[in-house]
Protein backbone atom coordinates (compact mmCIF):
# COMPACT_ATOMS: atom_id res chain seq x y z
CA UNK A 1 0.00 0.00 0.00
CA UNK A 2 1.39 3.39 -0.94
CA UNK A 3 1.97 6.05 1.67
CA UNK A 4 -1.14 8.17 1.93
CA UNK A 5 -1.06 11.90 1.36
CA UNK A 6 -3.37 13.78 3.74
CA UNK A 7 -3.40 17.35 2.50
CA UNK A 8 -6.94 17.89 3.83
CA UNK A 9 -6.26 16.60 7.34
CA UNK A 10 -4.90 19.29 9.64
CA UNK A 11 -3.70 19.19 13.22
CA UNK A 12 -3.51 22.49 15.08
CA UNK A 13 -3.41 22.67 18.90
CA UNK A 14 -5.59 25.82 18.69
CA UNK A 15 -8.38 24.02 16.80
CA UNK A 16 -10.38 21.30 18.57
CA UNK A 17 -7.54 20.72 21.06
CA UNK A 18 -5.26 19.41 18.33
CA UNK A 19 -7.55 16.66 17.09
CA UNK A 20 -7.18 15.83 13.38
CA UNK A 21 -9.63 18.06 11.47
CA UNK A 22 -10.84 18.56 7.95
CA UNK A 23 -9.10 21.51 6.25
CA UNK A 24 -8.59 23.44 9.49
CA UNK A 25 -12.32 23.56 10.21
CA UNK A 26 -13.88 22.63 13.50
CA UNK A 27 -14.93 19.32 11.94
CA UNK A 28 -12.85 16.42 13.23
CA UNK A 29 -11.93 13.28 11.36
CA UNK A 30 -13.65 11.36 14.14
CA UNK A 31 -16.90 13.29 13.58
CA UNK A 32 -16.78 12.58 9.85
CA UNK A 33 -16.36 8.85 10.50
CA UNK A 34 -19.20 8.90 13.03
CA UNK A 35 -21.42 10.83 10.60
CA UNK A 36 -20.76 8.25 7.89
CA UNK A 37 -22.27 5.60 10.15
CA UNK A 38 -25.33 7.76 10.85
CA UNK A 39 -25.80 9.00 7.26
CA UNK A 40 -24.93 6.06 4.98
CA UNK A 41 -26.54 7.99 2.11
CA UNK A 42 -24.00 10.69 1.35
CA UNK A 43 -26.64 13.13 0.14
CA UNK A 44 -27.93 13.34 3.74
CA UNK A 45 -24.38 13.67 5.01
CA UNK A 46 -23.67 16.56 2.63
CA UNK A 47 -26.92 18.27 3.58
CA UNK A 48 -25.96 18.04 7.27
CA UNK A 49 -22.35 19.14 6.57
CA UNK A 50 -22.45 21.31 3.41
CA UNK A 51 -18.81 22.33 3.83
CA UNK A 52 -17.73 18.70 3.46
CA UNK A 53 -16.41 17.47 0.11
CA UNK A 54 -16.05 13.95 -1.27
CA UNK A 55 -12.24 14.12 -1.03
CA UNK A 56 -12.56 15.12 2.66
CA UNK A 57 -14.48 11.90 3.31
CA UNK A 58 -12.00 9.78 1.38
CA UNK A 59 -9.06 11.24 3.28
CA UNK A 60 -10.83 10.94 6.64
CA UNK A 61 -11.41 7.23 6.01
CA UNK A 62 -7.85 6.70 4.79
CA UNK A 63 -6.44 8.63 7.77
CA UNK A 64 -8.50 6.59 10.23
CA UNK A 65 -7.35 3.35 8.60
CA UNK A 66 -3.72 4.48 8.66
CA UNK A 67 -3.96 5.21 12.40
CA UNK A 68 -5.22 1.73 13.25
CA UNK A 69 -2.74 -0.70 14.73
CA UNK A 70 -2.06 -3.62 12.41
CA UNK A 71 -1.33 -6.05 15.25
CA UNK A 72 -2.99 -9.45 15.22
CA UNK A 73 -4.50 -10.70 18.47
CA UNK A 74 -5.23 -14.35 19.20
CA UNK A 75 -8.83 -14.88 20.27
CA UNK A 76 -10.16 -17.77 22.31
CA UNK A 77 -12.17 -20.30 20.37
CA UNK A 78 -15.92 -20.15 20.93
CA UNK A 79 -17.32 -23.04 22.96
Amino acid sequence: MATAHFDRITVDPRVMNGQPCIRGMRLTVRRVIEALSVYPDRSYLFSEYPELEEEDIRQALAYAAAMLDSSVYELEKAA
